[in-house]
């Protein structure tokens, strides 16, 4: 795999742990730091020990999330930066916006999930904010991933429908590999013309919120399964360290350094 090159054709952030996608069209990496502005919040499903003073990873079970809940796949949400309001989308209709850097704001939120999934709820569901150097990824070492857009085509074959990339939830859509290639890249080190270099790490191994219809929230396939009949492993895409920063944008190349 020393000749590989991947072109960058998409940039994806996830502010709250199992809602939306929001598109980006560059990035600013930092290096050792996770991508920007993803997973900042989630929504704690009862009582789940997080300590933001000393946190700890925890499973994903403990939060609202798509392998469970796949309800939420039906809300379209988008969070402010400058603002810290997250507003929260059924439909044509705004169900709930709230300031997530507010006791009010992140009741407003509370508030809608109690409503929205009740008996999904294990107990209150609370909003939880990621400190410093932390963030709510599904892998401890979950800095950046990349979802190469060949394997999700393989994917398609292997189930006989189509397969939209954001079932995978990834910050990198990129091409270049054959399918399933990313996954021998553990080790390797890529370098764009700006000088990013992103250092891939581990590969993703895939649950049941791939099943989930990103756009209807049905739970219309199988892929964890179809990747271990046809692979005999459930993994597709790799995650990634920073190793040195600097901007990402849709079309970049990242070359072996």
């Amino acid at each position: 795999m020393t000749s590989a090159a991947l072109t960058v054709t998409a940039l994806h952030r996830y502010p709250v742990k199992g809602l939306s996608p929001e598109p980006l069209a560059s990035a600013a990496l930092q290096a050792g730091a996770y991508f920007p502005g993803d997973r900042l919040f989630a929504v704690e499903n009862g009582p789940s020990g997080f300590d933001p003073a000393a946190p700890v990873h925890q499973p994903k079970i403990k939060y609202l999330m798509l392998m469970r809940n796949e309800a939420l796949a039906r809300l379209t949400t988008a969070y402010d930066d400058a603002t810290g309001v997250l507003t929260i989308r059924e439909g044509d209709r705004e169900a709930a916006s709230g300031d997530l850097g507010t006791s009010e704001g992140r009741l407003a939120i509370e508030a809608f999930f109690r409503r929205y999934i009740p008996k999904e709820l294990r107990g209150p569901p609370k909003v939880l904010a990621a400190p410093q150097g932390y963030r709510f990824t599904d892998s401890r070492s979950g800095f950046v991933s990349l979802i190469n857009l060949a394997s999700v085509a393989a994917v398609e074959d292997m189930v006989g429908a189509p397969v939209d990339p954001l079932r995978f939830r990834g910050n990198l859509h990129v091409t270049g590999l054959p399918a399933f290639a990313e996954l021998d890249l553990v080790g390797t080190e890529f370098v764009t013309d700006a000088g990013v270099r992103l250092k891939v790490t581990k590969r993703i191994v895939r649950c049941a919120a791939t099943n989930v219809d990103p756009a209807t929230g049905e739970r219309d396939l199988a892929i964890p399964d179809a990747l271990q009949r046809n692979l005999g492993h459930a993994d597709c895409g790799v995650y990634a360290e920073v190793a040195a920063g600097g901007e990402v944008r849709a079309g970049d190349v990242l070359r072996v350094g």
